[in-house]
């Protein structure tokens, strides 16, 4: 049977990691893999995460399966988290998943089951595993602008044009903040706009909210969910709690499904829940225990809301770091966009050949796109990373 199989085709990010652990070169630095670090290059555990894990092995009885939908006080908690507003609770069916890479997987399952037919309208460029997780599936995808590679903002006008031409049915998705790869958001106003297009054409919105805290605060980072909801009948969201609370391994999302009303809402449930038991069954409990507990207590929650600024302000201060330490080395150029940029990524605007010689002469790690994870930035390396561009990009 397996001799009929050919390799697949290696994944670029895993590569890129291979490479970097490889690379003997002590000032080599790795803006590629998609993880948060701290100034000394960890991807830690957070202090609240190691507190509420002790309060689980301390207090935890059983390792019993916890159901297909997950654990209630979790899924409560995370609904509450992205959602705001209890008003819509009635219409809500919202499930743990294995991180947001299952919650995606499961909502194509739903949208094959609920309309095969329909397409799924995709950001260009959207999360590389966007493509793979739900056209894999078999759901239909459709490209619609959205970064201007060149002026470094985004294509707001063809945006709102493509999604003019969308038929009633077709599902939108959108990135609630933090975008990847670009790390460019609508404005508020811009949100609005997206919004009444959605709703004049009928059009279902599909958020994907991976960064909720990393760009602004936890509630505005999620206002399109609430924009949105306030206007459509139907809604699907995916969440995950990799980032915001560090749990990468872990694999903690959720899934929630609005529907137009509680009896919509009940056949729903009952759909999910189906296809749930046909993929994994049952999602893991560990990480969902941990946020659960950190969400449900108000000082472990006040505690992680602060660890959660702390990460942000990093993130946001090295890239002000580079902008500063590249116009002084390349004085007339416009860095602007990597402050106007949220969360750990953004393109930093060269070709692949010029990524490539990154790598090879001064061990500088990223995607042929030079999509690049500040995360990976220090005040340590910021000065070496600037010269090696500058020197990358002289003859330009």
């Amino acid at each position: 049977m397996f001799e009929s199989l050919k390799a697949a085709p290696a994944d670029a990010i895993l590569g890129l990691i291979a490479e970097y652990r490889d690379d003997p070169r002590p000032d080599k630095i790795d803006l590629g893999v998609g993880v948060y670090r701290t100034r000394q290059g960890e991807t830690p555990v957070l202090k609240v995460v190691k507190r509420a894990e002790q309060v689980l092995v301390d207090t935890q009885k059983s390792k019993t399966y916890i159901g297909t939908a997950g654990a209630a006080d979790f899924n409560a908690a995370m609904q509450a988290l992205t959602f705001g507003d209890s008003k819509f609770d009635d219409r809500l069916a919202t499930l743990q998943t294995p991180g947001g890479s299952g919650s995606l997987r499961v909502a194509a399952g739903m949208i094959l089951r609920a309309s095969p037919d329909a397409a799924v309208w995709v950001s260009e460029p959207t999360w590389a595993n966007h493509i793979p997780l739900l056209g894999g599936a078999g759901v239909n995808l459709t490209p619609y602008p959205y970064y201007d590679t060149k002026k470094h903002v985004i294509r707001i006008d063809e945006m709102i044009a493509a999604l003019r031409s969308a038929p009633a049915g077709d599902i939108v998705l959108l990135h609630a903040c933090c975008h990847n790869p670009s790390g460019l958001d609508p404005s508020m106003e811009e949100w609005q706009a997206i919004a009444d297009v959605i709703v004049k054409r009928k059009l279902i919105p599909f958020i994907d909210i991976a960064y909720q805290g990393f760009a602004h605060d936890l509630d505005r980072d999620a206002y399109p969910i609430r924009l949105m909801a306030e206007r459509v009948p139907e809604m699907i969201v995916s969440s995950s709690c990799s980032k915001n609370f560090g749990l990468y391994r872990d694999r903690v999302g959720t899934l929630s499904l609005l529907a137009a009303n509680r009896a919509s809402r009940d056949i729903v449930n009952s759909q999910v829940n189906n296809l749930v038991r046909t993929i994994y069954s049952v999602p893991p409990d560990h990480g969902a225990a941990v946020v659960s507990l950190i969400l449900n207590d108000q000082e472990l929650r006040r505690a992680w809301i602060m660890e959660l600024e702390e990460m942000r302000e990093r993130l946001q201060e090295m890239r002000t770091l580079l902008s500063n330490a590249l116009v002084e080395k390349m004085p007339g150029r416009d860095f602007s966009h990597l402050v106007r940029a949220t969360g750990m990524f953004c393109f930093l605007g060269i070709t692949a050949a010029e990524v490539a010689r990154l790598k090879q002469e001064f061990g500088i790690y990223m995607v042929d796109s030079s999509r690049i994870n500040v995360a990976g930035i220090t005040p340590d390396n910021v000065s070496y990373l600037a010269e090696s561009i500058a020197a990358t990009l002289q003859n330009r």
